[in-house]
């Protein structure tokens, strides 16, 4: 997700600071992820990470249609027991609530209350995020990390090269707790796990019939 920080937009606003929100403000220590998420009239798609808050920019035409193309391709091969879903917060530990782009998880998880607003780490199956150039070191460095301590299993990365779909596949080492890469695919992703997956990456934006 392309977004910047809270204190980032603090900073550059030309409004006094009696002007501003007071979740613009955080705690010393930084917000937890029980008070963010209690909090209300946040910018959609605020993320926590570290115990800041972080805002997303405007959503490029090729992010959006990624998203979209893989939830539905996912939700579409997934066994009985997953559900593909997007865009929803997972809370990972008490300073961390980021947003995943696409998430598979448990169809338990997916059908237990429609009104939820998060998932917790062992209801995600595989966590997916779409890289723009703002969110290229959360992307590739910070989150990745972060779910693969929470013992989210799988990660991919998503980016795009020269105009094509680029998908980097991890996979979580228990002995050390950490992402390897297992593949790199670009016109076809052909995966065994965590299900049978084959997705046309090419067909990225086209529409269905």
């Amino acid at each position: 997700m392309s977004a910047q920080s809270v204190e980032a937009s603090a900073e550059s606003s030309h409004m006094g600071a009696g002007s501003l929100p007071d979740w613009v403000f955080p705690p010393p220590d930084g917000y937890t992820a029980d008070v963010f998420l209690k909090m209300r009239d946040l910018p959609r798609h605020t993320e926590l990470i570290d115990g800041s808050l972080i805002f997303v920019s405007p959503q490029q035409l090729w992010h959006s249609r990624v998203l979209r193309f893989l939830t539905d391709e996912l939700d579409r091969q997934a066994p009985d027991d997953m559900r593909a879903d997007q865009e929803m917060v997972v809370k990972l530990g008490k300073r961390q609530a980021p947003e995943p782009d696409v998430l598979v998880v448990t169809s338990a998880a997916a059908e237990e209350d429609d009104s939820r607003t998060y998932y917790l780490p062992e209801d995600v199956i595989l966590a997916v995020e779409a890289m723009s150039p703002s969110s290229e070191e959360r992307d590739r460095e910070t989150k990745p990390p972060k779910y693969a301590a929470a013992g989210i299993r799988h990660f991919w990365r998503v980016e795009k090269d020269d105009g094509r779909i680029v998908v980097y596949v991890y996979e979580r080492d228990p002995a050390t707790r950490e992402y390897a890469l297992t593949g790199i695919h670009h016109a076809r992703l052909k995966l065994t796990v965590p299900f049978d997956i084959d997705i046309d990456l090419t067909a990225v934006g086209q529409r269905r019939h």
